[in-house]
Order: C-alpha cells, then sequence, then structure tokens
C-alpha cells in the first residue's frame, strides 16, 4: 500500500455485536405482541414480532423443501413490504444468502444478477416476474398460508451464527456495463444495527422503510429497527417521489426515525417551508446518506423547526455498508455547509493513506475491521485490487478495502473530499460512468462515449452522455440509443441526454477529459439555447 508508513489511522473501538437473531429472539420473548412491520398495503398488515418470526420460520421450511441448502444464494423479488422483510429474515434464519432484486430494474440487468448470484430459487412477491432464469419462481406465502403445522414452525431454528458467512449478496454499477455483486458477511451486519440501536435516541423508534430493495440503507432501517425492537413502517411506492405526500404520511403514520439520501431530504426540507405547522411531525432522527450532504437553508430552516430533532450524517458503500457517522450540531446555524462524514463506528478502523507528502492530512480512505465485506463474487482480480493486503495496522487489521474516495483528516474527523475514480453518486444511488460509457460503445455508429455527472443551476447532480460518430459512418440514433440504456440500466444510471460531438477530448494519459466533456455539452446547450446550435447536436430524452 503505497505510502502506508505515513498513513493516519482512526479507531473505533472495541465491538462484539451479537448474532442478529439471537437478538430478534429475545425480542419476540420479551413483546411478542408489539409491532414489528406494518405495512397498509400488504397482505400481512401489521405484523407482530411473534407473528414475524413465524412468517420467517414457514419461509425457511419451505427452502428446506425446495432443497435449498445453508449458504445457497435464495434471491427474493417484489415491492417493498413486509412480504419481503419476511422472505429476507427466513433466507437467513434458512442459513441462505438474500440476494435482493428490485423489481424497478430493468429485465436484462435482473437477469444478469439472477445468473452471476447462481440463485438456487426466486421468490417473489405478487406476480411471478417474466425472467429466464434457472432458478424456479415460488410465490412468498402470507402468514395465513402456510400449510405447516404450529409445532414444525416452532421447532425450526435459526442456522447457528457464522460471523463470516455472507448474510446478503448486493449488486453495484460496475465498469463492465454489468452490475457486480458484493457478499457481506454476518460480522458487518451484526455490527452495524447493534450500533444502529444504540446510536439513535431511542432504540425503539417507528422507522420508515424508504430505500429500495438494491440499497444497503434496506438493511440499515428493517434490521436496526428490530434489533432495537422498533416498527418498520412501510413507506408507499407512490410517496418516494412525492415529497408533499410524504410530509403528510410522516405526520399520519407517526414517524420518528427516517433514512434519505440528500436529494430527497432537500425535496421534503423545501416542502416543509411551505407547511406553516410542523408540530405534529414526531421526528426524532434524520439519517442521511449516499452522496455528500450539504446543508442548504431549507435544511437547517426544518430542523430549527424541529428543535427534538437530529440530523446526523452517515457514510459507507455497498462493499463496506456502514462505515462512520456524524451528528450534526443541534443548532443549525452552527452547521458547515458540507458536514462531515465523522468517525468510525465501533469495530472499524480507517486509514486515510495521503496522496501527497505536502499535504499528509489529505489521502484515499481505507476501511478495515467489521464493516468490510468479503469481495466482489466471481471477480477474484478486481476483489484482490480493491479488497488489498496491508501491514498489521495498530488494531491488527491486515486486509482493507479501497474506497476510491479522497478524504480530509481533521481533529479526529473525516471530511469528504471526492472521488478518485469514475464513480459517482445520483439521488444516492452509486453510477460508474464507465458502466454507461460501454453500453454507448456497443450501440451501432458510436466510435467514443464519455458519460459525465454535472451540476444543475440548483445545485443538484445530473448525467448527460457525448458520443461520436464512427469514422465515415452514419450519425448515431440518439433515440435508439437512450431506448437501450432504458433497458439495461436502472433509472439513476440513464443520462438526461445524449449529444453528439465531432470529437472527444482526451487527458495525456488517453483517457476520457470527462472534465472537457462536460464543458463541451454545457457549451451546447447553450448554443441550442441561443438558437445557434450545431448540426451534429441531437436532441435529448424525449
Amino acid at each position: 500500500m503505497t505510502g502506508q508508513g505515513t498513513a493516519a489511522f482512526l479507531w473505533g473501538g472495541d465491538a462484539n455485536p451479537s448474532c442478529l437473531f439471537t437478538a430478534l429472539l429475545e425480542t419476540v420473548a420479551r413483546q411478542p405482541d408489539a409491532v414489528a412491520v406494518a405495512d397498509g398495503a400488504d397482505d400481512g398488515g401489521e405484523v407482530s414480532y411473534a407473528r414475524l418470526l413465524r412468517w420467517a420460520q414457514g419461509i425457511a421450511v419451505l427452502l428446506d423443501e425446495q432443497g435449498v441448502a445453508p449458504g445457497d444464494p435464495v434471491a427474493v423479488t417484489g415491492r417493498r413490504s413486509a412480504s419481503v422483510v419476511a422472505a429476507m429474515l427466513g433466507t437467513t434464519l434458512h442459513g441462505a444468502v438474500y440476494v435482493p432484486l428490485d423489481p424497478e430494474y430493468p429485465v436484462p440487468r435482473l437477469q444478469h444478477m439472477l445468473r452471476d448470484s447462481g440463485a438456487k430459487i426466486l421468490l417473489h412477491h405478487g406476480p411471478a416476474p417474466a425472467l429466464d432464469s434457472a432458478a424456479p419462481p415460488v410465490a412468498i406465502p402470507a402468514p395465513g398460508e402456510l400449510p405447516y403445522p404450529e409445532h414444525v414452525l416452532a421447532a425450526r431454528r435459526p442456522a447457528a451464527c457464522r460471523p463470516d458467512t455472507a448474510f446478503y449478496v448486493i449488486y453495484t454499477s460496475g465498469s463492465t456495463g454489468w452490475p457486480k455483486g458484493v457478499a457481506i458477511p454476518h460480522s458487518c451486519l451484526d455490527n452495524m444495527v447493534q450500533w444502529q440501536a444504540a446510536h439513535s435516541p431511542r432504540p425503539d423508534l417507528r422507522t420508515a422503510q424508504f430505500a429500495p430493495l438494491n440499497f444497503d440503507v434496506f438493511f440499515q432501517e428493517v434490521l436496526g429497527t428490530l434489533r432495537g425492537s422498533g416498527t418498520v413502517v412501510i413507506t408507499p411506492e407512490r410517496l418516494r417521489r412525492d415529497p408533499v405526500g410524504l410530509l403528510a404520511w410522516l405526520v399520519e403514520q407517526r414517524i420518528e426515525r427516517l433514512f434519505l439520501p440528500f436529494v430527497a431530504l432537500q425535496m421534503l426540507a423545501t416542502v416543509a417551508g411551505a407547511t406553516p405547522d410542523l408540530d405534529t411531525l414526531r421526528l426524532a432522527e434524520v439519517n442521511t446518506a449516499g452522496e455528500q450532504l450539504v446543508a442548504t437553508e431549507q435544511i437547517r430552516e426544518m430542523f430549527r423547526r424541529l428543535p427534538h430533532a437530529r440530523l446526523v450524517n452517515h457514510y459507507g458503500q455497498s462493499e463496506s455498508a456502514m462505515v462512520s457517522s456524524h451528528i450534526l450540531p443541534a443548532d443549525p446555524g452552527r452547521w458547515p455547509a458540507l458536514p462531515p462524514i465523522g468517525v468510525p463506528l465501533p469495530g472499524c478502523e480507517l486509514l486515510v493513506v495521503p496522496e501527497s507528502a505536502a499535504d499528509p492530512s489529505v489521502g484515499e480512505l481505507l476501511v478495515a475491521g467489521l464493516p468490510v465485506s468479503l469481495g466482489y463474487t466471481n471477480q477474484p482480480e478486481l476483489t484482490a485490487r480493491r479488497f488489498t493486503t496491508i501491514p498489521a495496522t495498530p488494531h491488527g487489521h491486515t486486509r482493507a478495502f479501497r474506497t476510491g474516495d479522497l478524504v480530509r483528516l481533521q481533529d479526529g474527523v473525516v471530511q469528504f473530499v471526492a472521488r478518485m475514480d469514475d464513480d459517482v453518486k445520483i439521488r444516492g444511488y452509486r453510477v460508474n460512468l464507465t458502466e454507461v460509457d460501454v453500453h454507448l460503445l456497443g450501440r451501432p455508429g458510436v466510435k467514443a462515449a464519455a458519460c459525465v455527472a454535472m451540476e444543475t443551476a440548483t445545485g443538484t447532480r445530473v448525467l448527460r452522455a457525448a458520443v461520436t460518430a464512427t469514422d465515415g459512418g452514419p450519425t448515431p440514433d440518439v433515440p435508439a440509443a437512450m431506448e437501450h440504456l432504458r433497458r439495461v440500466l436502472p433509472e439513476a444510471s440513464v443520462p438526461l441526454s445524449i449529444t453528439v460531438l465531432p470529437d472527444l477530448p482526451r487527458t495525456p494519459s488517453g483517457k476520457s477529459d470527462r472534465d472537457a466533456v462536460a464543458e463541451l455539452i454545457a457549451e451546447d446547450s447553450h448554443h441550442r439555447r441561443e438558437g445557434t446550435g450545431s448540426a451534429w447536436t441531437r436532441s435529448p430524452k424525449p
């Protein structure tokens, strides 16, 4: 590891997390009738802790009957619901590996995830998905549909807790054109959810389940709440893009804890600013993650009007889940414009490896300890590059994940500076720009392609792309290319426009100069607004 002799180390303290299912069984014994999951749109309705456990045990018995062995991957899809929560717990109780498939993803992407994960079965909530896969689809039974007697369910005990085995495999954007799977072990999840229960103002908060299935915050929402004996309340899908309706729903459902990406938080704060009375909001904690938090005036004002609520900035990646956190001061007037990502969780050791001896406080962030995942599925070379062997740290760690994030360490607190690779965050989702490039390069008539992240006038980050035509070939069909991207990429990865340029600027090393490409796209957009656009520009998304 280059420069590790001068690396700075930050330790989150000792951790000895207990098994998640041990804690869940204790909660069931202590408060069997308390509501674990509330889902107004699901067959489960309000599900007690005792009923949720029996539901999970029934799904584990079902997996036994389907020939699923401990350690086998089990794919689960369907809208966010109590049924999906029960399927996740049933898979874990069985000892299998949970593989979430967001039904909003394009079919080719889901089929890649199914094949790459080697899923033995596809549990689904709602109609069977039209996916071409060797994994047989099996509907998730409702609690009243379990065909097993009580004594069979009660006898189905959780699989033995093994911290070094995979809990789930989640897929994130990859540079090959297809997403890559990341295997997260039980030790990482057990540590994170135990920390979340102890870290929040109360462990048993009534928490909104807002994140999509394929977003790692989903596990923090659900498992962190169940670990603390709280209630998980499924947010209706229609409200995820309706801040006005979401604000009313938060009041109606008495939500106390919320996890939101920055963009969604900003939208909610803007709506709150136009709402005369926020006294009926019961929010005690709002957590944000996925991209740089900006302390806008709208967000500051919302928390001035919610003096009993705190704002917490979280940081992590799919490869290391939850790494650090920072609680913002009670007085929003003391917030910096760009709040830090904070200090590491217990059991986590952070390394800052300087890029330059001139400023040893700035460098790449490496993560060691409990948050680090097992690596990428079926990609040993990539795993070896990103999960590197290092000399023993002060706390004895010899394996670390290279985050690709440039950070500054100041007064024992970590501040995010920039990405060092082609990954960006769009509305909280990680997008690999090279993945978009790869799909554009596969289109007829495209010689070169570059996707870039650009800031709008309101400070929102959006994707745009540029392509060049093959020598002597026809102009690329932009509408067809856009339609192809919508078929194979998740919504957050689809650029708002594709501009055809005569050439793409390059860096001295021969790579696409994305900053220069962004300038050309902005210049072309200006010319089109002024009515002087050149003939080689094609209109964007319809």
